[in-house]
């Protein structure tokens, strides 16, 4: 009884902590780079970043403040 209590939870921490890494897709870097002057450089550095994070680079991740 406690073997397969310990089993599941082994089971259940193992399978929440995955090393996956959720990317923006291209038509959500559009959308965020909609709102800048200079909108080709902005797209170009946001689609290295996210090339650079599915080869499993380190990338630096500003932080956006959300406005009401």
């Amino acid at each position: 009884m406690r073997f397969s209590l310990y089993l599941c939870l082994v089971l259940v921490i193992l399978t929440t902590f995955d090393e996956k890494s959720f990317s923006l897709t291209d038509n959500q870097i559009k959308i965020i780079c909609k709102k800048e002057k200079r909108k080709l450089p902005c797209i170009k550095s946001l689609q290295d970043k996210r090339s650079n994070l599915k080869n499993g680079n380190l990338i630096e991740i500003p932080v956006i403040p959300h406005q009401r």
